[in-house]
């Protein structure tokens, strides 16, 4: 699939490796940062400006339900000037595809579609069926996925006052921003998030599994590990080129940051990982010693790319541990060559039968 969407399958040495296919990688920033967005609204700005400019005669997207800001609902949008709706991060599933039908039966033939990798790789798969001029993929990187009352709980265990949270960000300085109706904003370390006080099937197995991080198939991929505290842009292709182009006066470029080194915290994820995978409690890090390890992390820790580098092998790992604790035979069909290859420094390696042969 990657040869088919980008021209070519991702290069065997340096960070195709971890990101897949692309031309170009930067530390991006729309300016001046559009009100409402989840980093500086760069997303929305790339759908919206095809819009103003014909290139596109609709977008299809999610948009917050009505009840519940927190719910995502698909939506077409063709009018520049109803993107701003989709800005902000929303969380649960929704059917984004089931817009292509409709999509179809307006007339419209040339179409931007967000989405997560899993909704792109079924639009890829399909695609070529459907009768559109042309779609251009907008991607983010998958952040994994659960039910929005599943998220719901979450939030409750990180505010009394759950319902006043209006914004909520896992950040790239290893902390999560939560900002309120009344216009606080409380920055939490991730050592200290409940996590582990989560039910077991709190993310699905597909997700736990996912070997597509970063949306190798999209044709821009826009997300914030590899962004330092702004966007993180992987421009895959020319279609994905011309996109960025079209707003280039409003962006700000710049090379992404590549600092600590990745292999102790990855390691350690995977000791923790093998533990819960194994049905065992995971160790909990001593109270006292949170704020220093949170102190400490955002300095020493992987940064930039580096950060990215390690969040791709963390997901090596936990989808081959995972599968071979609940789905085993099926892990010679899940699990594609980059993902053991990124998961091979850390001793986790293909046992009999686990791997295709070539």
């Amino acid at each position: 699939m990657e040869t088919a969407v980008q021209g070519r399958t991702r290069r065997a040495t340096g960070d195709e490796v971890f990101f897949g296919p692309f031309q170009a990688m930067y530390r991006a920033a729309l300016t001046p940062a559009r009100e409402g967005a989840q980093w500086t609204g760069l997303t929305t700005r790339l759908a919206e400006k095809m819009l103003e400019d014909g290139s596109v005669d609709g977008v299809i997207c999610m948009v917050p339900d009505a009840d519940d800001p927190w719910k995502p609902v698909p939506a077409i949008i063709t009018e520049a000037a109803d993107m701003a709706q989709a800005r902000g991060m929303r969380m649960g599933y929704a059917p984004l595809l089931a817009m292509l039908e409709p999509a179809a039966e307006m007339g419209l033939k040339r179409l931007a579609m967000i989405g997560i990798p899993c909704q792109v790789y079924a639009l890829r798969r399909i695609e070529e069926q459907l009768g559109f001029e042309a779609i251009t993929v907008i991607g983010t990187p998958c952040s994994d996925n659960t039910t929005t009352a599943n998220f719901h709980d979450f939030l409750a265990r990180l505010s009394d006052k759950p319902e006043t949270i209006t914004y909520l960000e896992f950040r790239a300085d290893y902390h999560v921003e939560l900002r309120f109706e009344d216009g606080r904003s409380q920055n939490i370390p991730f050592l200290q998030l409940p996590l582990s006080d989560l039910s077991p099937d709190f993310f699905p197995l597909t997700c736990r599994t996912c070997v597509d991080y970063t949306n190798t198939l999209a044709d821009i991929t826009v997300g914030y590990m590899g962004g330092t505290g702004e966007q993180w842009v992987i421009v895959r292709n020319d279609r994905g080129a011309r996109a960025l182009e079209a707003i280039r006066p409003e962006v700000k470029l710049s090379a992404p940051a590549d600092k600590g080194k990745r292999a102790g915290a990855v390691a350690g994820f995977r000791d923790n990982t093998a533990r819960a995978a194994g049905g065992l409690p995971l160790r909990k890090m001593p109270n006292w010693l949170r704020p220093i390890v949170g102190w400490l992390m955002p300095r020493i820790g992987p940064r930039g790319i580096e950060f990215a580098r390690a969040r791709l092998e963390m997901k090596a790992v936990e989808t081959v541990l995972h599968l071979r604790r609940e789905e085993p035979a099926k892990m010679k069909n899940m699990i594609p060559d980059h993902v053991w290859d990124l998961a091979a420094p850390y001793d986790v390696t293909p046992q009999e039968g686990e791997r295709q042969k070539p």
